[in-house]
């Protein structure tokens, strides 16, 4: 028999698991505080890369995974995936393009070589990765949910996981930073990002990432673009007008472009876990099986279906 399946969390990992067990014919429910657009995955730039996550022997496969399904949805219409150009760039005179990139096409470029990039970095290298537009691609992923008779409870909070009815004998905890309490799990840390959302900006066809300090980067999307960013160690959701200032100076800066106009600001707290992402099956107190998937640090896009997928394994 089919179990009776409860995900916590409607972020990009809950939405995403809510969407393979829903699918494959299980009876699947998802309670969440907020959900998708509302959630921290709503202020991810979530483009496709491995960042701020560990260990690199999991992640790695869980991510190249995740490439090959979010490919496959650049073919479906509405679900606002794209491919993009990634430029990543560094500041200092060195870059290591991974092993696992070179395999996928990554190259090597000198920024004052390639037309639009810029002087102000030292090197680089370019590779083809798939960009999910978070104003589209969630609201798709939950309508495919409920489509496939999936259902979604908002404004729920549970103070432990023995709380999900007990109607339900399998849950998948995919709660992110809410984690760290409700688990409990120690582990967990918040790495903030605040992000300011722009005009689109013209002639700008590829995204621009630099890892050094200060974090920059600027992610074209359909409607509009985002600028980033920041990476501190915070609990702290509140907008940052002086953050905002300088992710906008500084991305206005490094495109040489007049500072466009401010749609949006977000925040959000990217689930961090210093020993790495928790896919694991374990048992609750009250005997029901759970199974973690959380602690994708900045890479909750990147690994969602690889981590899914993995999560499906698990149900024996």
């Amino acid at each position: 028999m089919k179990h009776r399946v409860v995900i916590v969390g409607a972020g990009i990992s809950g939405l995403t698991c809510g969407v393979v067990f829903a699918e494959r014919g299980y009876e699947t429910a998802i309670f969440a505080k907020a959900v998708g657009q509302q959630t921290t995955s709503g202020a991810a730039a979530a483009l496709w890369f491995p960042y701020d996550v560990d260990p690199t022997d999991k992640v790695i496969p869980w991510a190249l995974q995740t490439r090959r399904a979010l490919i496959d949805l650049t073919h479906v219409p509405n679900s606002g995936v794209s491919m993009i150009e990634l430029r990543q760039f560094s500041r200092s005179e060195q870059i290591e393009i991974p092993a696992w990139a070179i395999s996928l096409g990554a190259r090597h470029i000198i920024p004052s070589e390639v037309e639009g990039s810029l002087k102000s970095f030292k090197c680089g290298f370019s590779l083809d990765v798939p960009l999910m537009d978070t104003t589209i691609y969630l609201d798709y992923l939950a309508n495919r949910f409920l489509k496939a008779d999936g259902e979604i409870t908002e404004n729920v909070r549970f103070e432990k996981l023995e709380d999900v009815d007990s109607k339900f004998d399998l849950v998948i905890n995919c709660s992110g930073i809410g984690a760290r309490e409700l688990v409990p799990d120690g582990d967990l840390e918040s790495h903030r990002g605040q992000v300011a959302i722009v005009s689109r900006i013209k002639d700008l066809l590829y995204a621009v990432v630099c890892d050094d300090s200060p974090l920059m980067y600027a992610i074209p999307r359909r409607n509009d673009c985002v600028f980033g960013g920041t990476n501190q160690h915070s609990d702290d959701l509140a907008v940052h007008s002086a953050t905002t200032t300088r992710v906008v100076a500084e991305c206005s800066r490094a495109l040489k472009i007049d500072r466009p106009n401010i749609l949006a600001e977000r925040v959000g707290l990217r689930p961090f876990r210093k020993s790495g992402v928790r896919v694991e099956r374990d048992r609750l107190r009250d005997g029901r099986t759970v199974i973690h998937n959380y602690g994708h640090g900045g890479s909750g896009f990147t690994l969602s279906w690889g981590c899914a997928e993995n999560v499906f394994g698990m149900t024996g």
